[in-house]
């Protein structure tokens, strides 16, 4: 009865703990975890005089198999699907070319509350106001620009 309990105990650790690769959140992990402390536990009784040797396999095969998720999980068909592909480390916050609108004028193509669009240089652009309402057709100046947000204000 024990040696089935402990057999049942670490493969269900085992799958909880590959199921938090799927399911993050800590719980399946946790719950991998205790399955496979009462595993070792378990180890103790069902084989005994060789407890100790059972804990060391269960913690050796659980960092390999971990490891093994790390190295070869991302390079499988699932893998590729559930992780970043793209280094976005030469990626930019803003806009290229944004700031050359400094100064500008255009006309909204939508009401400012205070966000909308305008259309500034014959391009649609999401702008912002400095907190006034300006009503759609209105003519505007560029003010400021802060990364990708351009300020704008009517012309009066």
């Amino acid at each position: 009865m024990a040696t089935e309990l402990f057999f049942i105990l670490l493969g269900v650790g085992l799958l909880l703990i590959g199921a938090e690769i799927f399911i993050p959140g800590g719980i399946l992990g946790v719950m991998g975890i205790l399955a496979l402390v009462g595993a070792i536990i378990l180890g103790f009784f069902a084989f005994p005089g060789h407890g100790v040797w059972i804990a060391l396999v269960i913690i050796v095969l659980t960092g390999v198999a971990i490891i093994l998720w790390i190295k070869i999980f991302p390079n499988t068909t699932l893998g590729k699907h559930m992780t970043v592909a793209n280094d976005l480390s030469s990626s930019k916050a803003s806009e290229e070319g944004i700031e050359e609108l400094l100064h500008k004028t255009g006309v909204t193509t939508s009401k400012l509350r205070p966000a909308g669009f305008a259309e500034i240089d014959g391009e649609r652009k999401d702008v912002v106001t400095s907190g006034e309402m300006i009503s759609s057709g209105v003519k505007i100046k560029v003010i400021e620009i802060e990364a990708n947000r351009i300020v704008v204000k009517e012309i009066k």
